[in-house]
């Protein structure tokens, strides 16, 4: 690889860096884990996670802005969902982002 070169994602279009680095925080890859499973509001994913709903908004926000997750409100609740394009490249418990692959296992 050339000096200087960058990897994007074929799924997002984005440097891989920026998606690694996007999830590379605990919190943020549990949230993408738990919306592997379907669209999910605050108070859904704040009883997994249990953390302040100001700390959760800024995951949820960060999230957003790398285009990873997206919102929509439905009554009074937003409920987030994994992006349309990562939805495309979900394959089980595995996302792939076109430059790698995540695969969540369910042994803990």
């Amino acid at each position: 690889m050339r000096r200087g070169a960058t990897v994007k994602s074929r799924t997002l279009g984005v440097p891989c860096a920026d998606i690694m680095k996007t999830l590379g925080d605990n919190t943020r890859l549990k949230i993408v884990e738990m919306l592997l499973a379907g669209a999910q509001n605050v108070r859904d994913l704040n009883a997994s996670l249990r953390i302040e709903a100001t700390l959760l908004s800024h995951h949820l926000r960060v999230l957003k802005e790398a285009g990873l997750i997206e919102s929509e409100r439905t009554g009074r609740f937003v409920a987030y969902r994994l992006s349309p394009r990562l939805m495309g490249a979900k394959r089980g418990q595995e996302l792939d982002f076109g430059c790698c692959k995540l695969r969540f296992d369910n042994e803990r």
